[in-house]
């Protein structure tokens, strides 16, 4: 994220917050941008959207867009250094990979309308995917099978923590969220998203306890980063895996 200060000017008119819609070249691609003025900004602040899909400019209201164009143009170089680690190309097809708990799986199609997507490894030990149905559907045969993978890893992780703390779980549900990998309710409903089956098997305990972890501390104080560790010795090295390659697990498109 980068800013610039604006100074501000006081109104006595009424302003509400404007949205409006464009795009920008960077890396390659053509990304759409939403830029919105919001009268109570001082600055102007650009977010890469997670998965480097899109970007949102927060503006202050009345801003001359010669002035966002010159921010634009100056912070070029970050865009294209961000969105490079991302990749351009994150589409699934047979002879493509996708990571299963950390581990590439070179994606195959079976070339059958019927059967059951399956992990299994070739004669050489390289871990396939073997997906059926019609082509087109390939995307939402491996989101539907990641899916299950997910919910069975995070309900087995969170049963176990949840008993070393001693506090019930009331549901736990998969969801496919893009601004938290996961959340807990006062009253002990959990959900995840279900990409996190994509990262390392430390990085998905590291989630399960985090959640399980609010169930005694609702919050992220010290207490909670304590039982957070008691949970999950590795809790720094999975929050520093996700910092780092979180948003290409949501770049990847199953659409």
């Amino acid at each position: 994220m980068f800013s610039l200060l604006r100074k501000s000017v006081k109104s006595t008119a009424p302003k509400r917050a404007v949205q409006s819609q464009r795009t920008v070249e960077v890396a390659g691609r053509s990304l759409p941008i939403t830029v919105k003025e919001n009268p109570r900004a001082t600055r102007i602040t650009l977010r890469i959207e997670p998965g480097g899909r899109a970007l949102k400019l927060t503006i202050p209201f009345g801003l001359h867009h010669g002035q966002v164009d010159d921010f634009l143009e100056r912070h070029h170089g970050w865009l294209e250094g961000k969105l490079g680690k991302i990749g351009p190309d994150n589409g699934l097809r047979p002879g493509a990979t996708i990571e299963i708990r950390g581990v590439p799986h070179r994606i195959e199609h079976t070339g059958s309308v019927r059967g059951i997507t399956r992990m299994s490894e070739d004669a050489d030990g390289v871990a396939i995917l073997s997906v059926s149905g019609l082509p087109e559907h390939l995307g939402r045969r491996i989101s539907a099978f990641l899916k299950k993978e997910a919910k069975a890893d995070l309900e087995k992780l969170v049963m176990h923590h949840a008993r070393s703390v001693g506090r019930p779980v009331r549901s736990i549900t998969m969801k496919d969220t893009r601004s938290r990998w996961g959340s807990c309710s006062h009253d002990g409903n959990l959900s995840f998203s279900w990409r996190i089956v994509m990262a390392p098997e430390k990085v998905i305990d590291y989630l399960a306890a985090h959640e399980v972890a609010h169930l005694a501390e609702m919050n992220h104080g010290p207490k909670f980063w304590a039982l957070c560790e008691k949970l999950c010795p590795h809790t720094e090295e999975a929050k520093a895996w996700l910092k780092r390659h979180g948003s290409q697990l949501h770049a990847v498109d199953f659409d």
